[in-house]
């Protein structure tokens, strides 16, 4: 049974596999708002065998999310007769180069759709977990968090290579592949082509208000309080909220706040909550490549940093919020509110400083394209009166995060 009291959007409840992005809370993570998620969320567990089953579901368990992306979008017609594999690197969909066959690539039309159903057969579209038959029609089609949350190292070509689990895929159109169902409305579909690669809106089918937000990284989570940017609750209860209520999964979700009562019978999301939480908190921030930064000046930088920017991005991870919850308004920061004012909090959370310059643009919204864009916001907001000489060895220090 499903009991849900929230708009949906075109019908059903719409979404992607992205694996932590933002709502609020101003109490910190509740006790019975997806108490299930928080409980599978308190003990740190990380045996080999759990990380290992963690890193199957990140990667290929749709928690049963078939039933929104073929019975209710058909997606799996749009996929099969109109995606070839350029026009799925075009949107941002990755191949995983390490389950292809050796030089299949050269031997294959990248312009007929039947070879993505190929690569579908292989598992090596990332984020998209297919049953093709033996004629090679896709009767089944899903999604699963690496869709969002992992990307390529491009190291064949462009959106094919060896898979990067955690870093988020900026340049994934989710939006754009939504509107490609026939299921939904011309006016659904304005709002998702509206949203631009590297962005996806979790509250969109919730309040029916449109304000699209970056893909954040899933890496350098383990000693991260609170893992979404409006603080909600630890990386279990996001895990069971998009799980649930934005990729379709059959699982069990309840937050009053928030008006969402969602049960289904069997739950195919809570009991791999713990597994999937240990894969993520496996996944270490990368470390900035040898001579990306200038040595001298990130020295010089971190100075810097200790002078004006340690008062919020405080302790080894970089955040005041995991020493007591700490939230800071809009106003404070000069963030559009726009996004805030649709959670309960109607603040953010200070960002832990992970693999920054891995991952631009940044903000919430990505409204700074670059490293330099978010030292010269600061300064003007925060009157912090650097010289340009100053802003640029800041710069190179927050490229060693």
């Amino acid at each position: 049974m499903v009991r849900a009291r929230y708009v949906v959007v075109g019908g059903v409840l719409l979404g992607s596999a992205a694996m932590g992005l933002l709502v609020g809370d101003r109490n910190g993570p509740l006790r019975d708002a997806g108490a299930h998620a928080t409980q599978a969320g308190k003990a740190e567990a990380s045996s080999p065998d759990l990380i290992a089953e963690g890193q199957r579901i990140f990667r290929f368990d749709t928690f049963g999310d078939e039933q929104l992306w073929t019975d209710k979008l058909r997606m799996h017609e749009v996929v099969e007769k109109n995606v070839d594999p350029t026009t799925a690197l075009g949107v941002g969909l990755k191949v995983d180069s390490e389950v292809l066959p050796p030089g299949i690539l050269q031997k294959v039309d990248l312009k007929d759709p039947a070879t993505t159903v190929a690569l579908l057969k292989l598992n090596a579209v990332v984020g998209l977990k297919a049953t093709v038959d033996a004629n090679n029609h896709i009767t089944r089609l899903g999604v699963t968090c690496a869709l969002c949350h992992s990307t390529v190292d491009d190291s064949v070509m462009p959106g094919i290579g060896r898979r990067l689990d955690g870093w988020p895929n900026r340049t994934l159109d989710v939006g754009k592949i939504i509107a490609l169902s026939p299921a939904l409305p011309a006016e659904k579909k304005a709002v998702y082509n509206s949203w631009g690669p590297g962005k996806y809106d979790p509250r969109f089918n919730i309040d029916g208000k449109n304000t699209p937000l970056v893909l954040p990284p899933a890496y350098g989570l383990s000693k991260v309080k609170n893992e979404t940017y409006t603080a909600e609750a630890p990386i279990s209860y996001w895990n069971a909220y998009v799980a649930v209520t934005q990729m379709g999964g059959q699982g069990n979700f309840k937050d009053p706040r928030l008006g969402i009562d969602i049960t289904h019978s069997p739950d195919l999301v809570t009991s791999k909550l713990p597994a999937l939480r240990a894969y993520q908190h496996s996944l270490p921030t990368p470390r900035p490549k040898a001579g990306s930064f200038d040595a001298a000046a990130s020295t010089r930088g971190k100075a810097i940093f200790g002078r004006n920017c340690m008062s919020c991005h405080t302790g080894a991870d970089g955040t005041d919020n995991n020493g007591g919850n700490k939230l800071h308004a809009p106003d404070e920061t000069g963030m559009d509110g726009a996004y805030a004012a649709r959670t309960v909090n109607k603040a953010y959370r200070t960002t832990p400083l992970r693999g920054l310059a891995h991952h631009p643009p940044y903000f919430h919204d990505g409204s700074a394209a670059t490293l330099a864009d978010v030292v010269a916001h600061y300064n003007e907001v925060k009157r912090l009166e650097l010289t340009a000489s100053q802003q640029k060895e800041l710069v190179e220090y927050l490229k060693t995060l």
